[in-house]
């Protein structure tokens, strides 16, 4: 379905929505880093905006207002934390917001409950098969996509948020932590936080990426990125690719129960899919001495719990 009425190019600045930024910047005083001589900083993400949390918001607000009133098609697995924040951005911002979700065979089933949220934020869901989701990138497989969809002039917006444009975004995120951090962690799905978290980092701290789906191709992705974004590799980083628990969205009872004792501590909601892995992960390297005494680590919390917990 499609609208004869003109975009209104004021609609999607997402400033409007009044974002907490700089994001807080909080110490936590856990035994396991003190006794290895490690301060740890939680890097609140999470705080930015009730709905459009962390990384997404960083992402996604350059692209929005690039959207200029257009509607915005996008692509995702049936649990995307991406489509989900789309969604909810599309219902904010009064634009019109399409889901391209991996798997032809979920069209026929009830939503799961991150589907259903982006339903309910308006968010029309438009399924396809798993071959052609993976060819999506191909100019001749999006253009039959996109008229399938039938949207007059989209603006696409790729899997996970990552462009360019997103890319240059999180630049302020790495500004933002200059002069606080040895070492700066986050979680890594598509690879574009980290790509401009790391451009726009003082020289000095490094960054470590912990991706969350199996594969290793994700190195090659971040080059690629900042080589559009930037010209050239950005940054001192690397990736540990020990801490996916199995690929995207798999959770075992072990980092369920880390988390939950993890909020317990801190009082600080933990998101399974993408911080819970990251804080494991930096618990396992603390253990391991990967980290210098007096090192300071500062862990970015790139999204909420979902559905929100009480």
């Amino acid at each position: 379905m499609t609208s004869s009425a003109a975009p209104d190019p004021t609609a999607s600045d997402p400033a409007a929505l009044s974002p907490r930024l700089p994001s807080p910047l909080q110490e936590v005083a856990d035994g396991r880093f003190a006794r290895h001589g490690l301060r740890l900083l939680l890097k609140r993400d999470d705080l930015i905006h009730p709905e459009l949390t962390g990384n997404k918001w960083r992402k996604l607000a350059p692209n929005l207002k690039a959207a200029a009133g257009r509607t915005v098609v996008t692509f995702g697995g049936a649990w995307s934390n991406h489509l989900r924040a789309t969604a909810a951005a599309g219902r904010l911002l009064g634009l019109r917001t399409v889901g391209v979700v991996r798997g032809q065979e979920l069209a026929d089933r009830p939503l799961n409950p991150s589907l259903a949220r982006c339903a309910a934020d308006g968010m029309r869901l438009h399924f396809v098969d798993r071959t052609t989701y993976r060819r999506k990138s191909e100019p001749e497989t999006l253009a039959a996509v996109l008229r399938g969809i039938g949207a007059e002039e989209p603006y696409v917006v790729p899997e996970g948020g990552s462009n360019t444009l997103a890319v240059r975004g999180c630049r302020t995120l790495g500004q933002e932590l200059g002069g606080h951090a040895d070492v700066v962690a986050l979680a890594c799905g598509t690879g574009g936080t980290l790509a401009g978290l790391a451009a726009g980092l003082p020289p000095g701290p490094r960054v470590l990426g912990i991706p969350v789906l199996k594969g290793g191709f994700l190195t090659a992705d971040v080059e690629a990125l900042q080589e559009r974004a930037f010209g050239a590799r950005r940054g001192t980083w690397s990736l540990d690719e020990r801490f996916h628990f199995g690929g995207y969205a798999r959770v075992t009872p072990e980092l369920d129960a880390f988390a939950e004792d993890f909020t317990g501590r801190h009082g600080v909601p933990v998101e399974r899919l993408y911080v819970a892995k990251l804080l494991y992960a930096l618990v396992a390297l603390a253990d391991e001495g990967a980290f210098a005494r007096g090192t300071t680590i500062a862990a970015v919390v790139t999204g909420s719990p979902f559905p929100a917990r009480p």
